[in-house]
């Protein structure tokens, strides 16, 4: 693994498989699978490779079952892989020794490590305990992270009591109270609203400013990818076939570009069938799909021909991007 040695997280040819048991429905196929059980191999994760620099964000993108939860589960060392070779911050997670805990982190949205009818406050404090983090070093920390997350007396209401939005920031405090220089994030916006969504984004973004740290996200909302992570790994099936800039996969997703247009005054649809695909049309307002080497030309012309009033030139939405490519793979996007 030396070609890639200075690499913070490193993985070459990543493999996860199960043994699942198969069981047929009704009474007669519990009685086979008590006496004489079947089993097939699942292949999680398939041979893998990926490096990730010290104090990169990285998006982690794919449908449910793609394979990231597994592929985070093996980085922190929560199981063990069935193949290849993983290291993070210098060591092998699998075998979980004291100082790589202390370099790393694993926030799950759908998971929590705070006490549901204790503040937050008890559950800092025996995270604080677990780390050996002396009470000063500990308060210090818990008012700088509890300023960036702008976070207060909710740390002293029961967990119980917080709104879903309070909860997660207060768990993003307890699992950053040791100071790891990896972060493994697993939908960390799961089910917050907007507001919230953008609080922990802008929190995120400040926080890898400020230390360093470096984070790989997992979110099924693309709005945190598009915010977060300049480069993306995009899994499928448990096998890894884009690396590299989110813009890449756009331009490969998508040549296409989106013009839409405001008029002083209302227009036919038929006439903007020759400058493109017609996405929609109301009165005033018209929205174009337009092949990316025509977008110069095909802007001068509906310049030189309308009225326009304001003029708008955007990708798709990566969403639409993503549901494409799934479907390109034979995928239906959950």
């Amino acid at each position: 693994m030396s070609a890639q040695s200075s690499a913070i997280v490193l993985a070459q040819g990543l493999s996860k498989t199960y043994r699942i048991a198969e069981k047929q429905p009704g009474l007669k196929g519990t009685f086979r699978h008590l006496l004489r059980r079947r089993y097939r191999d699942l292949e999680a994760v398939k041979g893998i490779h990926f490096a990730i620099e010290e104090g990169e964000m990285v998006g982690f993108l794919g449908p449910n079952g793609a394979g990231k939860t597994t592929t985070l589960k093996m980085l922190s060392g929560l199981i063990h892989p069935s193949g290849g070779e993983l290291l993070v911050a210098g060591a092998r997670p699998q075998r979980r020794q004291a100082g790589f805990l202390q370099d790393i982190t694993l926030v799950m949205g759908n998971k929590q490590q705070l006490i549901w009818d204790l503040p937050p406050w008890d559950s800092i404090r025996v995270n604080a305990a677990v780390y050996g983090i002396p009470e000063g070093v500990m308060q210090r920390r818990v008012r700088e992270l509890a300023d960036l997350l702008e976070l207060g007396e909710e740390l002293h209401r029961p967990v119980r009591k917080l709104s879903l939005g309070q909860r997660m920031k207060a768990e993003l405090l307890t699992s950053l109270l040791h100071e790891p220089r990896v972060l493994f994030l697993d939908e960390p916006t799961l089910g917050l609203d907007v507001t919230a969504q953008g609080r922990v984004r802008d929190f995120l973004a400040t926080y890898n400013r400020r230390t360093g740290a470096t984070i790989l996200l997992t979110s099924h909302y693309m709005g945190d990818i598009t915010a977060l992570c300049e480069r993306v790994l995009l899994i499928h099936e448990g096998s890894l076939f884009h690396d590299g800039p989110l813009g890449e996969l756009t331009s490969r997703l998508a040549p296409h570009r989106q013009v839409r247009l405001e008029l002083q005054h209302a227009q036919p649809r038929e006439v903007f069938e020759s400058f493109g695909t017609v996405e929609s049309h109301q009165e005033h307002q018209v929205q174009l799909l337009v092949p990316r080497e025509q977008l110069t030309e095909t802007v001068a012309a509906l310049l030189g021909r309308f009225d326009v009033l304001d003029l708008e030139v955007s990708d798709p939405p990566i969403e639409d991007l993503m549901r494409s490519l799934f479907q390109q793979a034979g995928v239906s996007e959950t």
